[in-house]
């Protein structure tokens, strides 16, 4: 069978752009179905916004493809989502590759809780272009050059960013999860993040490590989170994601 996969963006690039080349690089060996986030279904996102609302959303995308089982990827404030929805359905998964979550839903540790407090502090009380600016630098590496943003006017979907993203902050620290359901999962699990990216996306790994019992964890090189996406989802690294669904499909069956 055709693998499924259904495919959950950041917070900054539609997932059309954001998984563009991992379309290209599967080509006809998996289906992938591209969700959009809820949060920015609206010209703002709604002051109840919850994070159940992109589960349920997720939800209703696979059962319109009648996708009982299906393979989740996420990047960013989608792994962010990815993790909440296969810790909380995690019998319709069959594997979950993540690239750098935005963060890992529960309880925090020291580190992280040092790390996000930072970011947060950084972030009060900025809009538009300077709130976009200091959260893309605080998750380089210091010394990594970030390209700047396109010339030009900034696009309507653009312009609703530094708002969903303050929305997703505020939803992440809100939602409930214990992290522990995500040791009784038997799904695999691949981790990649890039090494220069802010070392809080290792420690994150880490995290992960001690908690799902079949992941695979990966640092590339040359790579950070704001990359374009065709230095993340490489030829190769679609070969990867490839042979983890195939083994994945393998073992369920």
């Amino acid at each position: 069978m055709t693998p499924q996969v259904i495919c959950v963006p950041g917070s900054v690039a539609p997932a059309a752009q954001r998984y563009g080349p991992l379309i290209r690089g599967v080509g006809d060996e998996a289906e992938v179905h591209l969700k959009d986030l809820e949060v920015y279904r609206e010209a703002s996102p709604p002051d109840d916004y919850a994070i159940d609302e992109e589960l349920t959303a997720i939800d209703r995308l696979a059962d319109s493809k009648n996708l009982d089982r299906f393979h989740l990827v996420g990047y960013s404030g989608g792994g962010f989502i990815s993790l909440a929805y296969a810790g909380t359905r995690p019998r319709r998964i069959l594997s979950l590759a993540l690239f750098e979550p935005a963060q890992i839903p529960g309880r925090l540790t020291a580190e992280e809780q040092a790390f996000f407090a930072g970011l947060e502090h950084k972030l009060q009380g900025l809009e538009g272009d300077e709130f976009m600016a200091t959260f893309v630098r605080e998750q380089v590496k210091p010394g990594v050059t970030v390209p700047p943003p396109p010339p030009g006017p900034v696009s309507p979907e653009m312009r609703k960013r530094p708002a969903g993203i303050a929305a997703l902050i505020k939803a992440f620290h809100a939602y409930p999860f214990d992290r522990e359901v995500l040791r009784a999962v038997s799904y695999p699990v691949f981790y990649a993040y890039g090494d220069l990216s802010h070392p809080e996306q290792a420690l994150k790994g880490g995290i992960l490590a001690q908690l799902f019992a079949d992941i695979r964890v990966r640092r590339y090189a040359g790579v950070h989170h704001f990359v374009p996406p065709d230095m993340i989802y490489t030829p190769e690294h679609a070969r990867t994601l490839l042979d983890l669904w195939r083994t994945a499909e393998g073992s369920a069956s």
